[in-house]
């Protein structure tokens, strides 16, 4: 239509002034010039937004599969600083629809990364799912959950026997494993909101710090020594108490207040797996 419109136009110029033929050719060279250059804008409009789709479409599905595994996508999605930058709804122009391309893209450059990083680390502690502990994703970091009932009496901050045994197994996994043996973790202690009142731990904090303080202690002692240990470095773990700050389950039932009882092995990001928002 444009293309019939402009035809018309300039053969009425042409008609209407009077051009010579040599005028009359030169005319239509410019016109077939803008022709081809509106022809090949359109060609490129329309590939940019089947590209521009495409990378929607990846940026959705790994969206969906990172909220399937447990990552909070409304975190992360504040980190990358991208959410509500969709160029495309002001794409008026080329260059916004390749600006708005490459967002998408580094997106989903992003996306996959910590996909494959979640997907990888999953793989590497599938030893203790089958051992029965819950390996799991928490404020986007890996997370392996240890029953505080297993490890502790009721109040009690020493380990019993088949606490160790459990962190024995997990020890060994990490040990094992040239990756993990190189990562961080920190030592997380948590407890139900029951009151604890006095007594040497004071409170649920003074509880929880204790008790991670002990898997840390269990942990870092030598394999070889009397009555077992983890043998893991003890510069790459710390020990960390919630109290009842953070429970995974309400605290309105027995079994709640069983899963909230617990201590945490986290599984720290390495610098490489962190993003990296300069790049963003």
């Amino acid at each position: 239509m444009i293309k019939r419109l402009l035809w018309v136009l300039l053969a009425f110029a042409v008609i209407g002034c009077g051009y010579s033929e040599e005028e009359w050719q030169a005319q239509l060279a410019k016109y077939n010039q803008l022709s081809r250059q509106y022809d090949a804008e359109k060609a490129e409009r329309a590939r940019l937004e089947t590209e521009l789709g495409q990378a929607q479409a990846r940026v959705a599905q790994l969206s969906g599969e990172l909220e399937k595994m447990g990552v909070d996508m409304e975190s992360l999605n504040q980190a990358l600083a991208l959410a509500g930058t969709e160029k495309q709804r002001l794409a008026t122009s080329l260059d916004e629809l390749k600006r708005a391309l490459e967002e998408y893209k580094q997106r989903a450059a992003v996306l996959e990364r910590i996909r494959r990083r979640f997907e990888a680390l999953r793989q590497k502690l599938q030893k203790l799912t089958e051992l029965g502990l819950k390996v799991e994703i928490r404020n986007n970091r890996m997370v392996i959950r240890l029953p505080g009932d297993v490890l502790f009496a009721s109040g009690q901050d020493k380990l019993q026997a088949q606490g160790k045994q459990v962190l024995m197994q997990v020890a060994e996994v990490i040990r094992s494993d040239s990756d993990l043996s190189q990562r961080y973790y920190q030592i997380a202690g948590h407890t139900d909101n029951k009151p604890l009142l006095g007594g040497r731990f004071g409170d649920n904090w003074g509880l929880s710090v204790m008790r991670a303080r002990q898997v840390l202690l269990y942990l870092i002692t030598p394999v070889n020594a009397k009555g077992g240990g983890g043998g893991l470095a003890a510069s790459r773990l710390h020990a960390a108490g919630y109290g009842d700050t953070d429970p995974v389950a309400t605290n309105d039932s027995p079994e709640g207040r069983q899963q909230n009882r617990r201590v945490e092995l986290v599984v720290m990001p390495n610098v490489e797996e962190m993003i990296n928002l300069k790049q963003m």
